[in-house]
């Protein structure tokens, strides 16, 4: 399964008019919760601002400061990851470049693991829920109105049928949304 999962304010933005995302800065509790569904992903698909944002993870030692943030580092280098970019020439870490389309990359993604594949950063989500290939939407829908800014979605042509699959109120007033589509049978 395909799962799109990102932090979002209220009125639906990934980041706000300037980029900044600073308003997405996980609890402890919140924190915890976004490493245990790393831990359960088979694989990573992601954009160029994405895996700039998330590489600190791998390259930066003083973000291992305590256990949880040094198991999430842990999880986040070992996990195998596809970065699609035409700027970049290489990539660090259990990365590599995309070569083929979206649809071909996330179709070899989800072949070679047995576990569930995530897909993030606003362009490259966005393809792929255009291409009907997102499972799952995951929101972490943060208490902040910011105006403008990227879209957690992209424009629609037609509706897009979702069910409500799962909600989630952490204790920082962040609320969890699992969405799956209506014609995923899997839940």
């Amino acid at each position: 399964m395909l799962i799109y999962s990102m932090s979002v304010s209220v009125d639906g933005f990934i980041a706000d008019r300037e980029g900044g995302f600073g308003w997405t800065a996980p609890s402890e509790e919140l924190f915890r919760f976004h490493l245990a569904q790393i831990r359960e992903l088979g694989g990573y698909l992601l954009g160029r601002r994405l895996y700039e944002t998330m590489l600190v993870w791998e390259t930066d030692p003083s973000l291992r400061d305590n256990e949880l943030r040094a198991a999430f580092a842990d999880v986040w280098c070992a996990l195998p990851k596809v970065v699609f970019s035409p700027t970049l020439d290489s990539v660090q870490g259990n990365a590599r470049l995309a070569k083929a389309s979206v649809a071909d990359e996330v179709a070899a993604a989800l072949d070679v693991t047995d576990r569930d594949v995530s897909i993030g950063g606003a362009g490259l989500a966005a393809a792929a829920v255009e291409l009907g290939l997102v499972n799952e939407l995951r929101m972490f829908r943060y208490p902040v109105v910011v105006g403008g800014g990227t879209p957690f979605l992209p424009p629609v042509t037609e509706d897009v049928p979702l069910h409500l699959v799962e909600t989630r109120t952490f204790s920082s007033r962040v609320i969890y949304e699992r969405y799956g589509g209506a014609r995923d049978e899997s839940d």
